[in-house]
Parts: structure tokens; sequence; C-alpha cells
């Protein structure tokens, strides 16, 4: 009898789960007020001082609360300022070296402390502060001094105008947000601090608890200022493989799916209970060439890697031809996106490039030039598998040429650490991808004073007309101006060919259909208005 009983009760829930089932207006399989969000990483740590993955800018956006936020179309919003600066409200002096903030009098800490100037001063302190080892201080150092005449005004004195400077106001990357003054303060530094762990919050919500490896568990800040998130509970479930996110969705024991893999986004529609969503987002795939490498040191053997892979091809067929081929790194629906041909296909070229820069093909069928032969590694990370389909035909091309490629993988918490092989120089080609903000400043991916481990220039470009033009970029607010400076800086990129810009991602999203709110943005972060979310 009691084996009947399971019987009857696994063949209930089992048609609780069919296709078209509602209960109350609502999917049967919708936990109301619970959130699941599958997520391929984690974050490296919830201080984005020492985060560098793109985990711990979409969990920032949950926890933190920034003098600005960008909302889905990437303008500045307003989040602990009372306004964005602007050089008509005061904000920005005249000469544009002086950023007044105001700050909101009723944001507090999850533990009930308030949110002060204090705690932006401790934050810019921390992250000069020698002894903390944090991944950047891009933007930061644009700062001459900082002041707080009263709790709730911010006076930033820039050496010169900066937009790096002013963006580290926003979230996400560089853009650290204030950090508890009250609990941190008398702390030497903040490497190995409890709260990188454990942080108390100022954003819409707290960490409940982190189960390393499985999940993060959220629930609503009571303290928030704009009052108490919709949700009870988000549960940020950690699952590298695409196959079981996807089947996770499918079984609807996940709410969201974002980034769907490209193999998988025409099987979206077969899934009942699901709303599908897509843009085109500030995610931008490239194949970096580490140019301190001596294999690579020569341009043209950098060219001849460009021109030896049919790129168009690559896209339509491992990424299914859904996403934006690129020609650089400015996000191509922005004011300052440059006009540049896209990439050739010309094996011919490559090999007389390589030819010319003194390689010859040897008896095992790999060049050579003198002491030096032509191995070189492939890394990606290990969590999506179109990547690593990619990379074999990478590999495949390559090996036409004479360049042999060993692909070597790893997970994207090892592979973007600050010991890790990009940040530490130890790879010749990496397979990756970044996200942008909405502001074009790019010095920091470019400008050799940002080669690590004093920044993100991790292709070890290091080129006088990279340095003047994106630096000049950087020191006007003229958008006419930083137009015309940025078609000369992505012109010299293309010369020095540090990198293959392959694409802008088109996202797409497959979420339960009562997952109300959710607004994918360019840029960042989708958390951008968490607090709006409701299930």
């Amino acid at each position: 009898m009691r084996r009947l009983i399971v019987a009857l009760l696994l063949v209930s829930l089992a048609a609780c789960s069919k296709p078209g089932v509602t209960v109350n207006g609502h999917n049967a399989w919708t936990i109301p007020g619970v959130l699941r969000l599958g997520e391929q990483e984690e974050p490296d740590s919830l201080n984005l001082m020492f985060g560098n993955n793109a985990a711990t800018d979409a969990v920032d956006g949950l926890l933190f609360a920034s003098l600005l936020r960008y909302n889905a179309s990437g303008d500045y919003i307003p989040d602990l300022a009372t306004e964005v600066p602007t050089r008509a409200n005061g904000g920005i002096s005249a000469d544009g070296k002086t950023i007044v903030v105001h700050l909101r009098h009723d944001a507090r800490w999850s533990d009930g402390a308030p949110v002060t100037a204090a705690d932006w001063l401790f934050t810019y302190h921390a992250v000069m502060n020698p002894r903390n080892n944090i991944k950047s201080d891009y933007g930061w150092t644009e700062i001459k001094s900082a002041d707080a005449p009263n709790p709730y005004t911010l006076v930033i004195h820039l050496k010169e105008p900066s937009v790096a400077a002013f963006d580290i106001l926003t979230m996400g990357g560089t853009a650290y947000p204030p950090l508890p003054a009250h609990l941190l303060a008398k702390l030497p530094d903040l490497n190995h601090a409890a709260f990188n762990a454990h942080p108390v919050s100022s954003g819409p919500f707290v960490l409940k608890r982190w189960n390393h490896g499985s999940s993060l568990v959220f629930a609503p800040n009571p303290y928030y200022w704009r009052g108490p998130p919709h949700l009870k509970e988000i549960i940020w479930k950690v699952i590298p493989d695409t196959n079981t996110l996807f089947a996770e969705l499918q079984t609807h024991e996940i709410d969201a799916y974002e980034n769907v893999e490209s193999n998988q986004v025409s099987r979206l529609a077969s899934i009942h209970g699901i709303t599908v969503l897509h843009r085109v987002v500030a995610n931008w795939r490239h194949l970096d060439m580490n140019t301190s490498r001596p294999v690579l040191h020569d341009v043209r053997v950098r060219e001849a890697i460009a021109d030896g892979v049919n790129w168009r091809r690559l896209n339509d067929t491992v990424y299914h031809g859904i996403n934006r081929l690129a020609v650089s790194d400015i996000f191509p629906e922005l004011w300052a996106a440059p006009r540049l041909p896209p990439y050739t296909y010309d094996p011919a070229r490559a090999r007389a490039l390589l030819a010319h820069a003194g390689w010859t093909m040897g008896s095992d069928g790999i060049l050579h030039k003198g002491a030096l032969a032509m191995h070189l590694t492939l890394s990606a990370t290990t969590s999506a598998k179109s990547n690593n389909s990619a990379e074999l035909v990478i590999q495949s091309a390559l090996k036409q040429l004479g360049i042999e490629v060993a692909i070597r993988n790893y997970p994207p918490d090892l592979m973007f650490s600050r010991e890790g092989p990009i940040y530490t120089g130890k790879y010749d080609l990496a397979w990756m991808i970044d996200t942008n903000g909405p502001d074009p400043d790019n010095a920091g991916s470019w400008n050799s004073a940002y080669i690590p481990p004093h920044g993100a220039d991790t292709t070890w470009l290091d080129d006088p007309i990279v340095d003047r033009t994106s630096l000049a970029a950087q020191r006007t607010y003229d958008r006419a101006v930083r137009k015309r400076l940025y078609q000369q800086e992505e012109a010299r990129i293309r010369q020095l060919m540090p990198t293959v810009f392959f694409y802008w991602e088109t996202a797409y999203y497959g979420i339960n259909s009562d997952f109300k709110n959710f607004k994918p943005a360019a840029f960042l972060s989708d958390t951008w208005n968490a607090w709006q979310w409701e299930i």
C-alpha cells in the first residue's frame, strides 16, 4: 500500500509539471517570491576590489548601492547620489577638475548604520592603500584629493579632467561601491577581511549563505532605501555545464538562464512556460595575443594569425550566426564607435607575412625561426562548450599555416585571478570575453600604464600612439573630440593587432513567464534593477 501511495504521489507531482498547467494563474513550478537563477559562475569575491569575473559584477548589483547606476540602456541614474553630477547642476566644475556629489540621507547598511560620505572616502583610501592587493586602481589614481564638508556631500578634486574618474562613481569593473567604514576602517588591509565573503549590504539584498561551488542565497535588505524588494529570496544556482543549465530550464528547476549557449537558442521555443528575450549586449569576444612573448612579438605574426582564420564562418557555424561581428572594443551602438573594415580571411597573405618575418617550414610541419619554433598555447574557460569548439576550429586553421596550437583551458576563477595565466602573462593566445560599461574609455585595456600588475592591459601592448590617444580621450568630456580620438586609437590597434575582435554578443534569455520586471541591460549587469523583480 505504501508503494502505491508513493507511486500515486509521484504521478501527481509529474502532472503538475506538464506544459500549460497553472495554479492561481501562475505556472505550477513557480515558487511565489523565490527566484532561482541558473548561473555558470560564482563570484570569486564579494568585494569588487578583489573580484575579477562577471559573476562578481552581477552579485555586486544585488548587495551594494553605488553613487550612480546604469539603467538598461546605459544611461546614468542616481543611486546613493541624489542626482547625476553635471556642469549644468554644478556637479562638475567649469574646468572639469572638481566633482561634487550629494548623497541621500536615508540610505543605511543592512546592520542599520547610515551610509555616508565617510564610507566612500574610506573606500578611496582603501584603493590607494598599497597593502591592499586590489585588481586595479584604474580611474582612482586620477583623483588628487577628496573630502567631505558634511556627512552627505563629497567633493572630489581631480588632477586633470577625467571620464575614468567620473566612471568610478558608477557600478561594476573598477567602480568599487562605498564600503562600510564603521566595520572596516580599523583593519590594516582588506585582503583577507571576512567581509569579502560575508558582507554587510547597502543594496537591495543581503547574503543569507554561500554554499561554495553550489549556490548563493540572498534575502531582502530590510533597510534598503528604496524599500524592501519584492522578492523573498534569490537563489543563485552555480551550474557550470550549459547542458545541465538548459535541462534545468526545461524541467523548471531554475527560473532564468541568461546568455543561453548559441547552439541551444533554437530549442528555447519548445519550452512551455518561459519567455524568450534577446538583445545585443556589450560583451565582446576576442582572441588576445600576448605581445610580450618572443614568438608573438612581431606584428606580422599576429597579422598572419588574424588572416589565417575565417572569423565569419566561425561565427556562422560554431556560434550559429547569432552574434554581431566586431571590429573594435567600442560598442557598435555607441556614439564613439569607429568605422573600420571587417577582417579578411586570406591564408595566402598569412603565409607571406610569416615568410617575410623570417619563419620557414620545418620537416615536422611546424614553422621555425632560429631557435624558435611556432608552438603556441590557446586558453579559454572550461564553462562553455561553444568556446571549446571554437578553439578546435582556430587550432585547425592555424595548423594549416604551420602554427601548432596546444589547447590549455582553465576554470573561470583561475583563468582570471591575479595569479592566473592572463594577469601573469603566462599565456600565448586567449579566447575570452570582456564586458564594457557605457563610456567608451578603454585606456585601462590598451594604455601601457596599465600593463599588469597595474591594470588590465593583458596583451602587454606598449605603443606611444595608443597611449597618447587613449589618454587624450580620457581627458576631455567633449564627445566630438573623443570620437575622433577613438577612431585614431582603434585604427592604430588594428595595425598592431594585439587582439582579434570577434563578436558583440547577442544575449538570449530563457525566463519563467511569471518573472516580471526583468530588463536585460546592454552594459555590465542585468541586476541593475533587482529591487523591482517579482515572481
